[in-house]
């Protein structure tokens, strides 16, 4: 480890590049930044912003001759603790670089295509999208909380659009260290920018560059080009997507920060209008037959399709109802601004031994807010134990309806209903809700609540048996289930809350050899971050594009030591 004077050397050249204000060494200050929104944590020698690509480069060069280690940090939302340290047993210096002021969004191809800065947020592409009548990769979900389009891409996150797939790009402007150490800028953007890093990054920014710099080369994907094909093969043994997918791993995407990434180029997708049905039943059953029809007999893929689970809909309409009434009152954009300043509320509060405290008073106020979810959602709930939101194109909207409507002539086990707009609205915005609404009851249950375990699984295609059942010696150490996903694609997110006084990192471990069992793949969207151990395909992945082990180390239970030793 540095020597304290070589820390002070270090963080003085970060200091003259970016200033002052932009290095952050302070316990308060650096909180936001060194500790997952829902796992991990570790120390960190400074966290630095730089503002704008070339004081990227600048603060990585000097990272890099320094011997620290880099994690590289957009928005921070994911779950599994993949762009903050873990723990405090690294060889080297930390230096995280958040990139959140770089947030540039670079419209091309007549809107057909973007090129995204670091700081990138899904919410503002879709708003700078709108224009073109196109939308981004994902427009619901992630983008509620802030998150970053180059974080979707490096950790190949899912979503809750059906045809698109796991996030992905082969056209990206990367540095990395190679095997001798030394860094180097790789323009694999597919735009004619210069030679030197210095002018291919200024050049970018500036977007000084015309419309024959930029390479429209057909074997170099901007998206997922076969998942629509994948997602409809229902009678594979096999799952649709998943992390660890080698035919979905190149270079920036599926990196988990192990490049550090400038730019990313991606497709856009046409809009296209749409309705909302409600589905409810007491038999999964059911919802495997709809999820066959809807996948293999219907002329075109639906848009989307959420599975809720009756307990995720009860504890998501109570603990997540302050961050459905905020995106409905203020937008999706103030989220990460409201997320910023619990993060320092709760910082100090929990200096003063009043842990929780912010939760226990946001919790206080829900209660005496009026009930934020529809009459019939609500009504569906008392009567039905699964629930599935599904969203069509306009054009198949006549045919589901005659499928359902004949499907459920005998009411007995289930029903469905076609939805309002604001229906439809609030029907996805609560799934999404409920994603947040586990930390929450955890936060509100510190006497009797552990911790969460918390999964992200990609069941087999042909999986009929999709409802888990566990063994009761592990059922009676749960406080509550949450089973909620991406139904079409057979993706679902599990929440244990477990009991006070249970190793959550036991139970998570039993319950990945039932999902052996099972033939499930997991991580399926969120990346192993330091949850889940990285499988021989993505480590390979990670030790191909960073040599040394310099950046994101340890990622998937990974070696944390320089060379990988």
């Amino acid at each position: 480890m540095q020597s304290q004077s070589d820390s002070q050397h270090t963080i003085q050249n970060l200091t003259n590049i970016v200033g002052k204000q932009h290095v952050l060494t302070d316990d308060a200050d650096t909180r936001l930044y060194r500790q997952g929104r829902r796992y991990g944590a570790g120390q960190v020698l400074a966290v630095v912003v730089p503002g704008t690509l070339l004081e990227q480069w600048q603060v990585l060069k000097a990272a890099v001759d320094a011997d620290c280690i880099v994690i590289m940090q957009a928005a921070n939302t994911g779950l599994t603790g993949g762009s903050t340290p873990f723990g405090d047993d690294y060889d080297r210096p930390v230096v995280v670089m958040s990139t959140r002021r770089l947030a540039g969004i670079q419209v091309i191809n007549d809107g057909k295509q973007v090129i995204c800065l670091p700081g990138a947020t899904l919410d503002r592409l879709e708003k700078e999208l709108a224009q073109f009548n196109r939308e981004p990769h994902s427009v619901i979900g992630s983008s509620c909380i802030g998150a970053s389009v180059l974080g979707g891409v490096c950790n190949n996150s899912g979503g809750a659009l059906v045809r698109r797939g796991p996030a992905y790009t082969e056209l990206a402007l990367y540095a990395q260290v190679n095997a001798s150490g030394e860094l180097e800028l790789v323009n694999h953007l597919g735009v004619n920018l210069g030679t030197s890093p210095e002018e291919i990054l200024t050049q970018l920014e500036n977007k000084n560059y015309q419309l024959n710099d930029i390479i429209n080369n057909s074997s170099c994907c901007a998206s997922d080009k076969r998942y629509a094909h994948d997602v409809k093969q229902v009678d594979e043994n096999s799952p649709a997507r998943f992390n660890a997918d080698p035919t979905r791993l190149f270079e920036a995407s599926g990196s988990a920060g192990k490049v550090c990434v400038f730019a990313v180029r991606l497709d856009t997708f046409e809009k296209i209008p749409s309705q909302v049905f409600y589905v409810g039943t007491n038999s999964q059953d059911d919802l495997t037959e709809i999820r066959r029809f809807l996948l293999k007999d219907l002329p075109r893929l639906p848009i989307a399709g959420e599975y809720i689970h009756r307990v995720a809909y009860d504890i998501g309409a109570e603990y997540g109802k302050d961050t459905f009434v905020f995106i409905e009152k203020f937008g999706t954009a103030k989220v990460p601004a409201a997320f910023a300043m619990k993060d320092k509320v709760d910082g100090y509060l929990e200096k003063i031994g009043m842990k929780g405290l912010s939760d226990q008073l946001l919790q206080l106020v829900t209660k005496f807010m009026p009930n934020h979810l529809p009459k019939r959602m609500n009504e569906f709930r008392d009567l039905y134990e699964h629930h599935l939101v599904i969203r069509i194109e306009n054009q198949d909207v006549a045919e589901v309806e005659a499928f359902l409507s004949n499907y459920f002539q005998d009411k007995t086990l289930g029903d469905f209903f076609h939805c309002t707009e604001e229906e439809g609205r609030k029907a996805f915005l609560h799934r999404f809700a409920v994603a947040g609404a586990a930390i929450r009851y955890r936060d509100t249950h510190r006497s009797e609540v552990e911790d969460i375990v918390a999964l992200d699984i990609a069941l087999r295609r042909n999986d009929r048996e999709w409802v888990e059942t566990l063994p009761k010696e592990m059922d009676d150490l749960i406080v509550h289930k949450l089973y909620y996903g991406h139904f079409l694609c057979h993706v679902f997110h599990q929440d244990y809350i477990v009991k006070k006084g249970v190793d959550p990192l036991a139970m998570e471990h039993q319950m990945w050899h039932l999902l052996d069992g099972r033939g499930a793949e997991y991580p399926a969207e969120h990346n192993v971050g330091h949850l889940y151990v990285a499988k021989p395909a993505l480590k390979n992945h990670y030790q191909k594009l960073d040599p040394t082990n310099s950046f994101n180390v340890g990622i998937g239970h990974t070696s944390k030591l320089k060379h990988w030793e």
